[in-house]
């Protein structure tokens, strides 16, 4: 479900709804959030930096604040993560859990501008996951050509098959929102004939089927 972008004095009920969509959203990535889950627990596990652990422990109080649905603390906790551990895997992660604050609290511009700036040079580990928010996000903001192509970039990123499938999948949806029908093809033959193991490769088949009337390989 889309919504419009707000800004932190609107109404409570726009907040409401921005929040019901991004958990719609990740609740229909639910293998990319345990995806993500787990490398940021790898990450975690493996870090040895002070300024690492430092910035750990001011992620998790943005965390914390995410949680408690503390908008405003959590933005500005992340923010400073952002910025002063600016290069490191905190500040990536940071990165992703502040896009996903602007989000919640309906604020989708402010959500893409962090995502455009930190996603070009996000490493292998967190890449991915930001392409993938930020076409979430262009999604949310009603721009399907940007997101299609955000979700591209996601899926070229993806370390794994199940996540390059989903987000090919997504980027077809963008594609068709756009009318776009030659390039929505291109992204979901590529799921059936290279990735007919994961889990979107049914729904892949139906759209070929669908678009092409029955007449496309797939």
């Amino acid at each position: 479900m889309a919504t419009t972008v707000t800004t932190a004095g609107r109404p409570a009920v726009e907040e409401s709804s921005a929040l019901t969509w991004l958990n719609g959203w990740i609740r229909s990535h639910k293998q990319l959030a345990a995806y993500v889950a787990v490398a940021l627990f790898a990450w975690n596990f493996l870090s040895a930096k002070t300024a690492e652990r430092s910035a750990g422990r001011q992620i998790a109080q943005g965390r914390l604040a995410l949680d408690s649905k503390n908008y405003p603390l959590a933005a500005s906790v992340l923010s400073q993560v952002v910025e002063n551990f600016s290069g490191t895997h905190a500040a990536q992660e940071a990165s992703i859990l502040l896009a996903q604050t602007r989000l919640a609290q309906g604020q989708t511009q402010q959500a893409i501008d962090v995502l455009q700036r930190s996603a070009p040079k996000a490493d292998k580990y967190f890449r991915a996951q930001m392409y993938g928010l930020l076409g979430a996000a262009y999604e949310n903001a009603l721009r399907p050509k940007d997101a299609a192509t955000a979700y591209e970039s996601a899926a070229g990123a993806a370390l794994y098959p199940f996540l390059r499938a989903q987000f090919l999948s997504d980027a077809g949806r963008g594609w068709l929102a756009t009318g776009d029908t030659a390039k929505a093809l291109v992204a979901y033959r590529m799921i059936a004939e290279k990735l007919d193991s994961t889990n979107a490769a049914g729904e892949a088949k139906v759209r070929i089927g669908e678009l092409t009337k029955g007449g496309g390989h797939p």
